[in-house]
């Protein structure tokens, strides 16, 4: 069926937090129906974009997590964490299940699956293991799948960016230590807003008390090296988000 996404109000801030004078809040009343859910945006998207962006969004991250612990006749959910669980135009997460993780976050997916690693995910894993670590735990910057970073969405969807922040944080919460392998490469640079997404994933990196490596020394252009290309006993090294981001504020 056809999705559609339909503006209902102004939703009322929480206790404590001012609004302004100019802002009313209201207070609507919803009866949902099946498969319907209720999204809260920022002040200052587009109305009629960001409806549309809604209503083309087809991941529930929630639902896919759980869904990515049941058995599947397609792979070992015992060794495998892949979310959604299933082939589609989005993929959160793709990796091993173990008791120290490392999380790589490079651009966008692309067609892996479990048992079916691409190149750059078959180095991934490789890169981990030499470190020290028991599994590797795909992650991007952008959920959509593409081969081609020029054939992502032209702009970022807020929906399906809020998704992913989600499956970060439950990637945070498998360890007290998160390690986060910097890893998109000049890619990033192919649209504005992945930086700001990276922002985003940043700041939750931060609260979870992540600490951030690369995969070798930086590229000439200042961003770490993407995965592919390098060899198998690669050493992480220790890498400052925080002064990498500053140097790159608008």
């Amino acid at each position: 069926h056809r999705r559609s996404a339909k503006r209902t109000g102004t939703a009322a801030p929480p206790p404590g937090v001012g609004i302004g004078e100019a802002h009313q809040a209201e207070v609507i009343r919803l009866s949902l129906q099946k498969e319907e859910m209720v999204v809260l945006i920022s002040d200052g998207l587009e109305s009629e974009e960001t409806q549309s962006q809604i209503a083309d969004f087809t991941g529930q991250t929630p639902k896919a997590l759980a869904a990515a612990l049941e058995p599947s006749p397609d792979y070992d959910v015992n060794r495998w964490l892949y979310v959604p669980n299933r082939y589609s135009e989005y993929r959160y997460i793709l990796g091993t299940r173990g008791r120290k993780p490392l999380i790589c976050i490079g651009i966008n997916p692309s067609t892996a699956a479990p048992d079916a690693l691409d190149p750059t995910l078959r180095s991934v894993q490789r890169i981990a293991a030499s470190n020290g670590y028991d599994s590797f735990l795909m992650f991007n910057v952008y959920a959509q799948r593409a081969t081609r970073p020029d054939d992502m969405e032209r702009s970022c969807n807020p929906v399906l960016h809020a998704e992913n922040r989600r499956a970060f944080r439950y990637l945070l919460s498998l360890s007290p230590a998160p390690a986060l392998w910097a890893a998109w490469g000049n890619i990033i640079e192919k649209r504005g807003d992945l930086m700001d997404c990276m922002r985003d994933f940043a700041a939750d990196a931060s609260a979870a008390g992540a600490e951030w490596f690369t995969a070798g020394p930086l590229l000439k252009s200042g961003h770490p090296h993407h995965p592919l290309y390098l060899k198998g006993d690669t050493k992480l090294l220790a890498f400052d988000i925080d002064r990498y981001l500053r140097a790159r504020a608008t």
